[in-house]
């Protein structure tokens, strides 16, 4: 019989498969209307397959704009939206042909995440950075005022990190106990304008939400088995008065050799030779769209 830790790696290594297929997904929706974020979406595919198909306690077939009775993620830089959409329809909240309308007028499908055409899975608008996590906190207060014992996630960006609004929902958070919160940083320290030390310094972001009383843990975003590891035991420090974040350092670009180390692909899209070049590099591993 398989032995425990043979059952986890291949787990692991499933996840990493669909990971693989969503990398190739966002790269073939940027491309076909020459238009997106392909940078931060490809650092941040192990984090969504490894939240919506192992960690979050969600049901696709009954999403509900409340999220009463489950897990509930916010997406606040909004931008990423390709790595959302292709996670979100290849774990069941709608077709995967439907990726085939990214960016296409009348598309559920927008360039930033709506919720004027009731997509599932969507809950907010997330185009103008700096909102999500004051949304994410009032959701969390909400199932606390309902006796609901789920989570709530949300993710940032390290230079939404520059917008004001974030350190507000820093500060609330923590002075109304809200425990049921998970913050992930996406700590790639690149923006659309080049390294976040250049653009405007974020100094050492683990004193700075300590000292706004959040509970850190850090964790490697592209290694798979440690990013599982990680999010399966934020629990443990959830419900303890203090909300949590995660600083989840990446890379923009992960699994394409050349979109790496650089934020020129942060919001660029492949031509036909590099699109070929990048998918060469991944494996298709669900079936393209």
């Amino acid at each position: 019989m398989p032995s425990i830790l043979d059952k986890k790696m291949a787990e692991i290594h499933e996840l990493q498969n669909i990971a693989s297929q969503v990398r190739r997904d966002i790269l073939r929706m940027v491309h076909q209307n020459n238009s997106g974020h392909p940078g931060g979406s490809l650092g941040c595919a192990d984090l969504f397959t490894a939240l919506y198909f192992e960690i979050l306690k969600h049901n696709p077939k009954d999403f509900t704009m409340d999220g009463i009775n489950q897990d509930m993620f916010f997406l606040s830089n909004g931008h990423i939206s390709p790595v959302w959409y292709s996670v979100l329809a290849r774990s069941g909240y709608f077709p995967v042909e439907e990726l085939k309308t990214f960016r296409s007028i009348n598309s559920r499908l927008q360039g930033h995440p709506t919720t004027d055409k009731n997509l599932p899975g969507i809950r907010i608008a997330s185009g103008s950075l700096g909102q999500g996590i004051s949304v994410a906190a009032g959701a969390a207060l909400a199932k606390k005022l309902n006796n609901d014992n789920n989570l709530v996630y949300c993710l940032t960006g390290d230079g939404e990190l520059q917008e004001g609004q974030i350190w507000e929902a820093a500060m609330f958070c923590p002075h109304h106990k809200i425990d049921n919160l998970v913050v992930i940083v996406d700590y790639n320290k690149k923006q659309i304008d080049g390294p976040t030390d250049k653009v405007l310094s974020l100094g050492n972001l683990q004193d700075k939400w300590e000292a706004f009383h959040w509970k850190v843990i850090t964790a490697n975003g592209n290694n798979m088995e440690e990013l599982v590891e990680t999010l399966r035991n934020v629990r443990n420090y959830t419900n303890k008065s203090k909300p949590v974040v995660i600083l989840m350092s990446t890379e923009m670009g992960f699994g394409v050799d050349f979109m790496m180390g650089t934020h020129k692909w942060h919001g660029s899209a492949p031509n036909d030779e590099q699109l070929d070049k990048a998918l060469s590099q991944l494996d298709e591993t669900l079936g393209d769209y």
